[in-house]
């Protein structure tokens, strides 16, 4: 029979929860989250870590995490994961964040989190709007980039320059692993799901702070099908936000992944 022939070549981690999620068609937070899923599963980290979800598309994480997980309120990840991996040291605790959660009202947090070194890990999903009120204008949305809120285009003359947190955070002392990857294709999507594995291993190691900005496509938001939006990451986001490692300290790079 042809079915005697056929061989499982991939199964649903573990980690991840078997239910639907409420992410838009074409969305890639889906892929972020099951690199995460995998990567805690083949480190054997499930029952030690603790996940916090903070306000935005990642709001809901925790229902898809098959893991301990508290709610922050908007931008307030860090300071909470602060408090978790203080009180629970050998808890591996991360945050789920998007931009507009991160690079605005959470700036601060994250930012001292870093300066402080803080020894958690930060998974930054970087689709360039606030995608869940409504695809507003956000501090990453590209120059000229049309949203609800900016529908002539952002206007850097008026609105500012878009914030690139990765090499921002890579100037902080206490930071320890910074990198930016993307999930716009096969090929770079099993090249951030090492950096998010690496990421981790820094916490276990007891290194520091970590994080791993993420660009990630909003199809929806930003009007196109989900395939003009990989297309957009490789064509627009890309350049304006360069893949690569924006600070790895030298006993990071002692890590073999």
């Amino acid at each position: 029979m042809l079915t005697d022939s056929l061989q499982i070549v991939y199964e649903r981690p573990h980690t991840l929860t078997p239910v639907i999620t409420h992410y838009c068609p074409g969305c890639t937070h889906g892929i972020v989250q099951r690199l995460v899923a995998e990567v805690l599963q083949e480190m054997d980290l499930r029952e030690n870590t603790i996940g916090v979800a903070s306000v935005g598309c990642s709001v809901f994480a925790y229902n898809y995490f098959d893991c301990d997980f508290a709610e922050a309120a908007h931008g307030r990840a860090p300071a909470m994961a602060t408090g978790i991996k203080r009180v629970h040291p050998k808890r591996t605790v991360f945050t789920y964040q998007g931009d507009g959660d991160l690079a605005s009202i959470g700036l601060a947090e994250i930012v001292h989190a870093a300066t402080r070194g803080e020894n958690f890990t930060v998974i930054f999903v970087n689709n360039g709007v606030y995608g869940m009120t409504g695809g507003q204008m956000a501090p990453t949305t590209l120059p000229g980039m049309k949203t609800t809120s900016s529908p002539a285009g952002r206007d850097v003359e008026t609105m500012g320059y878009p914030l690139r947190m990765a090499e921002l955070l890579a100037t902080v002392g206490g930071a320890s692993y910074i990198v930016r990857r993307s999930v716009h294709d096969p090929g770079h999507i099993n090249q951030t799901k090492k950096a998010i594995k690496t990421a981790f291993q820094v916490q276990q190691q007891e290194m520091g702070f970590a994080l791993v900005e993420v660009l990630s496509s909003c199809p929806i938001n930003w009007g196109m099908t989900p395939v003009e939006a990989l297309a957009y990451i490789k064509d627009k986001m890309i350049p304006y936000f360069p893949l690569g490692d924006f600070k790895i300290a030298e006993n990071v790079k002692a890590l073999k992944v």
